[in-house]
C-alpha cells in the first residue's frame, strides 16, 4: 500500500462533516503507514469542467484525429484517471444535495469512468479494471428523516457503490454522518460516527496484517 487518493467535494470547506471524517481516515492510515503518499483532489475548491461536445466527439477517435479542443479536454480526463490508477486506496467525501451528490463530484466521476481506461466491455457486459483497490466513502446528510421515510430517495450512497463497482472497486466501507439542523443533535450524530470509523480502520489494518 503506497498511494492514497482523497477526493473532497463539499463547498463547506473546513466546516464539512464529510471532509472531516475523510481526513480522519487519511490521517489514521498515514500514522499506520508512514510511507503512504497522499494526493488530494478537491473538486469543490478547484471545479472540473463538465463534459463538453469536443470531449464526447473525440473520445471514440484515435489521438491523431482529435480536434485541439478534444485533445485538451481529454487530457484533463487522462490526468484524473492516472491519479486514480496510481492509488491503492480511494477516500471519497460526499455530502448530499437534493438527494444526490454534488455536481462537482459528478464531474469527477464523468471524467474517470471511461471505457478502455477504467472499464472495458465484452459481450455487452462491463468489466471494471481497478480491481484490488480499497475505497472508503464518507457520506454526510442534513435532515436524514427524508431518507428514513423511504421511497427510494437515496441517490448518494447507492449511486457511489454502483459507479465504483462499474470500474472494479467492490471493497467499499461507508461512513454515514447524519447531522440534523440542531447543534446538540449534530454533536450526537457526529460523535456516533467516530467509533464506526475506528472499527473500520481496525478491520482494515487486520486485513493487511
Amino acid at each position: 500500500m503506497n498511494n492514497l487518493l482523497l477526493v473532497l467535494s463539499s463547498p463547506r470547506g473546513a466546516g464539512s462533516y464529510s471532509g472531516l471524517f475523510a481526513r480522519r481516515i487519511v490521517d489514521d492510515l498515514k500514522m499506520r503507514h508512514p510511507g503512504l503518499q497522499v494526493t488530494v483532489r478537491n473538486v469543490a475548491r478547484n471545479p472540473l469542467p463538465h463534459l463538453s461536445e469536443a470531449f464526447v466527439n473525440g473520445i471514440a477517435l484515435p489521438a491523431d484525429r482529435r480536434s485541439p479542443a478534444a485533445t485538451k479536454d481529454l487530457a484533463v480526463s487522462d490526468e484524473l484517471i492516472d491519479e486514480l490508477l496510481a492509488a491503492d486506496i480511494l477516500v471519497v467525501a460526499a455530502p448530499v444535495y437534493n438527494f444526490g451528490i454534488p455536481s462537482s463530484l459528478k464531474a469527477w466521476i464523468d471524467h474517470v469512468v471511461r471505457e478502455g481506461r477504467t472499464y472495458s466491455v465484452s459481450d455487452r457486459k462491463p468489466q471494471g479494471l481497478l480491481k484490488c483497490r480499497k475505497a472508503f466513502v464518507v457520506v454526510s446528510r442534513m435532515g436524514s428523516p427524508f431518507f428514513d421515510a423511504g421511497g427510494g430517495l437515496d441517490h448518494q450512497e447507492s449511486y457511489l457503490r454502483q459507479i465504483l463497482g462499474l470500474i472494479g472497486i467492490f471493497s467499499i466501507d461507508v461512513v454515514r454522518v447524519e447531522a440534523f439542523g440542531m447543534e446538540s443533535a449534530r454533536r450526537v450524530t457526529v460523535a456516533s460516527a467516530n467509533p464506526h470509523v475506528d472499527g473500520l480502520l481496525r478491520e482494515f489494518a487486520q486485513h493487511l496484517a
